[in-house]
């Protein structure tokens, strides 16, 4: 099977991707993520100004199979979170690096993202 793995994110081991965009920090699953979860039913999200660390968790996924910790790839504020996943969580498995996104935090320091996985790397990490 093939998962859409766009290569201008970075990545996860616990499957979380992270897009940088001028210091501000957009993050997500992947498509493998979402699949493997099944259908997604429920996203608990931290709050905006929380300040998360690297590896936090930063909160949960539920779906009909399993219940996920999520991990926050870099260290930083939360400047906003996707509040349309609260009434419509099922887009984390409709788009998952689109209108499925959950959170973007300003970074502390983007160089943390040099230390995540390349989209090549996590394509062999889940092959």
């Amino acid at each position: 099977m093939s998962f859409d793995i766009p290569d201008d994110r970075r990545y996860l081991e616990s499957h979380e991707w992270a897009l940088e965009d001028d210091g501000t920090v957009r993050v997500g699953i992947s498509d493998f993520a979402q699949d493997e979860l099944g259908d997604v039913v429920f996203v608990e999200l931290p709050d905006t100004g929380d300040e998360l660390s690297r590896d936090e968790e930063f909160g949960v996924i539920e779906s009909i199979k399993a219940v996920s910790d999520l991990y926050a790839p870099v260290s930083g504020e939360v400047t906003a979170v996707n509040e349309s996943l609260f009434d419509t969580p099922e887009l984390v498995n409709e788009d998952p690096f689109g209108e499925g996104w959950m959170l973007e935090l300003e970074a502390d320091d983007t160089a943390e993202l040099d230390e995540l996985l390349s989209a090549d790397e996590y394509e062999d990490q889940i092959a």
